[in-house]
């Protein structure tokens, strides 16, 4: 009698990693040329137009979430950024070498990625994670959320088919079939490296899984118009920042801080940007609707402005009109939901008149959610901008930028792209930086003996003796 097919999670994902680690093993012998060759394919099987077209309309049609168009873009966009970013970096052989320190570096691979993926990008997230992944050459198992397995399936079909072109291993990007909870732990428990973009909760489970993990923080992003910005150009970008892809990023604006001197003007500015202010009482209909038993309703999440106003019963042409909400706001905590993450077109308005109580109240705000994230600022004054680096504690600031495509990278900033931006330990994350192909690669420094060099006691401790004695 034959032996009964072992189904269970660990014996599934070991299937996955026997297959990973075979091909990884051919893909390690590659020089630089034929591994830039795979991840140019990888990039590809995303950013050609039928191909990006295909998997933005997918998976908005399976998740549920965001808009066509914008995923379109995004797609394309976070996939040619990554790919510049890629070309010309050495990832194979010598890296570098500094004949003072005697030091040599070589890359290796890490083995293989397990790349956990949320519903909000199912394509573009997953593509960003393989493209660096395959650079450290390494194999990449994908864990997509349940409602994004249609499009990673169709994504990793794509991969597969360009890896064919190369004559590459096709099992250097797999993905796990019928996604659950104990699939995913169990991936993250025999890969090699786990890198999470979603929920908290599948970051902690990382950290907690025994493999080296690599988590980034919840977005809340908090964006200041100081007195002397250029209110119609902070206003064209929030708005345009807010409403990409109906705010699936957890990168676009939650809450905007104006100054007292120009608060009027930067809320009419922002009106004649498609933006509505609710009333005290619209605003509460719309807490009931957002949070109806105290936590984010899905029901919001990522959805055109026009089904929330329908489902707060905004009646008024203008709301019903709007591209996107403002609700005055003054509190932070759980008290007051709308200065946490909202993901959704909807944007908490704070007035400020003094700029150190303003950021007080901000860090205050990133304490209660979105800690070590981002922060932006429109202003005339790089003072002003550099005072907010020194004071919060955020991985990024971002200066006059429409926040959404400016922290993951841009092509007029000097951030890498990724779709995976650490908030440091300030959120429990091991980086505070944008995810790259650095993160993928282990390093071996070859050390060689070089002229000693001891220092004296009065270089190392001559102004502490003289400020404190000895």
């Amino acid at each position: 009698m034959a032996a009964l097919q072992d189904n269970t999670p660990a014996a599934t994902i070991a299937a996955l990693l026997v297959r990973a680690r075979a091909a990884q093993a051919v893909f390690e012998t590659y020089d630089q040329q034929r591994v830039d060759d795979v991840v140019c394919g990888a990039a590809w099987a995303i950013y050609r137009e039928d191909r990006a077209a295909e998997l933005a309309e997918l998976a908005v049609r399976d998740t549920g979430l965001g808009k066509v168009e914008d995923k379109i873009a995004k797609n394309r966009r976070k996939t040619l950024g990554t790919l510049r970013d890629l070309t010309g970096a050495k990832s194979v052989g010598l890296l570098r070498e500094d004949p003072v320190r005697g030091i040599a570096e070589y890359a290796k691979p890490v083995g293989v990625v397990a790349a956990v993926c949320p519903s909000t990008n199912p394509a573009a997230t997953p593509a960003n994670k393989t493209m660096m992944a395959l650079k450290g050459r390494n194999a990449v198992v994908l864990s997509p959320s349940p409602k994004g397995e249609s499009t990673c399936r169709l994504l990793v079909a794509h991969i597969h088919a360009e890896l064919d072109r190369i004559g590459a291993p096709r099992d250097l990007v797999q993905y796990v079939a019928s996604p659950t909870k104990e699939l995913t732990a169990e991936l993250m428990r025999q890969a090699d490296l786990v890198v999470v973009t979603g929920s908290q909760r599948n970051v902690r489970q990382a950290y907690r899984s025994g493999t080296p993990a690599i988590g980034v923080g919840a977005g809340n992003a908090p964006v200041i118009v100081d007195a002397d910005a250029d209110i119609a150009d902070a206003a064209e970008k929030i708005k345009r920042s807010k409403t990409f892809d109906h705010a699936t990023s957890c990168s676009s604006e939650n809450s905007v801080h104006i100054h007292a001197a120009v608060y009027e003007r930067t809320v009419d500015a922002l009106r004649s940007q498609g933006g509505y202010l609710l009333s005290e009482a619209e605003k509460d209909r719309l807490r009931g609707v957002m949070w109806p038993d105290g936590k984010l309703s899905t029901a919001v999440t990522a959805q055109p402005p026009e089904k929330l106003a329908a489902l707060a019963g905004l009646d008024s042409p203008e709301a019903r009109a709007a591209a996107f909400f403002m609700v005055e706001e003054d509190g932070i905590g759980p008290d007051h939901p709308f200065s946490g993450e909202k993901l959704s077109v909807v944007l908490a308005v704070y007035r400020f008149a003094d700029f150190d109580a303003a950021l007080e109240k901000i860090q205050r705000l990133l304490d209660h959610q979105g800690a070590g994230h981002s922060c932006g600022i429109h202003t005339r004054s790089e003072d002003r901008a550099r005072l907010v680096a020194e004071r919060l504690r955020v991985a990024r600031v971002l200066v006059n930028q429409a926040h959404c495509f400016g922290t993951g990278g841009g092509f007029d900033n000097g951030l890498g792209f990724t779709l995976t931006m650490g908030a440091g330990t300030w959120a429990g994350n091991s980086i505070s930086e944008n995810l790259s192909y650095r993160h993928f690669l282990n390093i071996t420094r070859l050390a060689r003996v070089i002229p000693e060099r001891i220092p004296g006691e009065d270089e190392l401790w001559g102004r502490y003796h003289e400020t404190y004695g000895r």
